[in-house]
């Protein structure tokens, strides 16, 4: 299958819908989840799909997965089931135009990842032959599910105080199927360090007070750095930076952790300039914050 991606900024507002949830609401919502996969269909798929006719093409977004049954919804809200086989090849677009092409395994279809999946006809249903994604859709989606699988584990105490304001961000999770960005300010960081400047503090609270006006809203934190330094410690760095944003606007800013996603760096990764100038690396040393929002709450 070919996957035609709608871009990094398609993946954060879909995969919202699989932001997964902690104790008895979250197994429900698998439990539906599951319920909405099909199960008729009974044994393994061949691995060998030559020769059988061929199925139609799905663009949308893994909205369920099932053992070897992944659900797909498309755009006007129709779900298909789909069966993935030994044979069924899963690659990534990378690069310019996506010209760079990797084989990935199963495990890496995450709910709300956007995909085109081409299919075969067997038995009672339908077998993936491809299924095509982009990179940088698979990076954010596992980015957002760790981050809200972690946002409830991590900082349960501080859900636990706030337990009526918890249960409206259940409801909501549970409720609203897409989100929007609706702002994203970036704050900025000397060679190395990952210490908030003056400047930096300012513009956070500033983000907290606008994100505060609005219902329903999340931030998402991710940090990046320069191409100076290696892998490794540009990690840790990006890391740093994003923990550091986090840590400020929560205590500081009086954002609160429940409506929070986990920070994640993203080291060297999407730079924002060239990293050939020096202007440029001032610009890729930074925290990207975004603010999430319900197209519910926007009207759109």
């Amino acid at each position: 299958m070919k996957m035609i991606s709608t871009g990094s900024k398609a993946l954060i507002l879909t995969a919202m819908l699989a932001m997964p949830v902690s104790g008895s609401l979250y197994a429900q919502q698998q439990d539906a989840a599951e319920d909405n996969v099909l199960t008729t269909v009974v044994g393994s798929p061949p691995a060998d799909l030559s020769g059988l006719t061929e199925g139609p093409e799905i663009e949308g977004f893994i909205s369920a997965r099932n053992g070897n049954q992944v659900q797909i919804t498309t755009v006007d809200g129709s779900g298909t089931v789909v069966l993935l086989s030994e044979g069924t090849e899963i690659r990534s677009k990378s690069g310019f135009l996506g010209l760079g092409r990797d084989r990935l395994g199963a495990d890496s279809l995450l709910n709300g990842l956007p995909v085109t999946v081409e299919t075969v006809q067997w038995a009672n249903g339908l077998v993936a032959t491809e299924v095509d994604l982009k990179s940088s859709d698979l990076q954010t989606a596992a980015m957002i599910r760790n981050g809200t699988d972690q946002r409830f584990g991590e900082q349960g105490a501080a859900i636990n105080q706030n337990a009526a304001a918890t249960e409206a961000l259940r409801g909501r999770l549970g409720s609203i199927d897409q989100y929007n960005v609706r702002n994203t300010a970036n704050v900025y960081f000397d060679v190395g360090r990952s210490n908030l400047s003056a400047q930096a503090r300012n513009d956070l609270c500033a983000i907290a007070a606008e994100a505060e006006q609005i219902d329903n809203a999340l931030m998402l934190v991710v940090g990046y750095t320069d191409s100076t330094g290696s892998q490794e410690v540009n990690q840790r760095l990006s890391e740093s930076r994003a923990g550091s944003v986090v840590n400020y606007l929560q205590q500081q800013c009086g954002w609160q952790p429940y409506r929070m996603l986990t920070p994640t760096g993203l080291a060297e990764a999407d730079p924002a300039a060239s990293n050939e100038t020096t202007a440029g690396k001032a610009q890729n040393r930074r925290v990207a914050v975004n603010i999430l929002v319900s197209k519910s709450v926007d009207g759109i």
